[in-house]
């Protein structure tokens, strides 16, 4: 099972940490991804990392503010957001990719996490 922790509120300029976590399977051999969803829109790319580590990608509207990274050891994966804005409100999605190499394309992701929800406040 998949599950995405660290959603909340948060004002404007602020930060946000969140973590993808699984049990009963480890995805220490799989590139992990992270979508949103606001209301009313397509879900959208966040991020992605290699199984390695060694290689990230980020969508356009994130890049520069958000940070994808993992520990292995600890079968998790983070998203570190900064300088959040509005328009990052949405539920964030934690997905485990197909293969060691995942980016935008949802069907290269197999697992899905529930979501965590994110609220930036102006």
């Amino acid at each position: 099972q998949l599950q995405a922790f660290g959603g909340g509120s948060v004002q404007a300029g602020g930060s946000l940490r969140l973590s993808c976590t699984a049990s009963g399977r480890t995805f220490s051999n799989n590139a992990v991804g992270w979508f949103r969803q606001a209301p009313g829109k397509e879900r959208e790319f966040v991020s992605s990392i290699t199984w390695k580590g060694e290689v990230t990608g980020y969508g356009d509207s994130v890049k520069g503010r958000f940070t994808i990274s993992r520990d292995s050891a600890k079968n998790t994966v983070f998203l570190q957001m900064s300088s959040l804005k509005p328009e990052d409100t949405a539920v964030y999605y934690c997905a485990v990719g197909r293969s060691s190499v995942a980016g935008a394309d949802r069907s290269q992701y197999r697992y899905w996490g529930q979501g965590t929800l994110v609220t930036v406040s102006s």
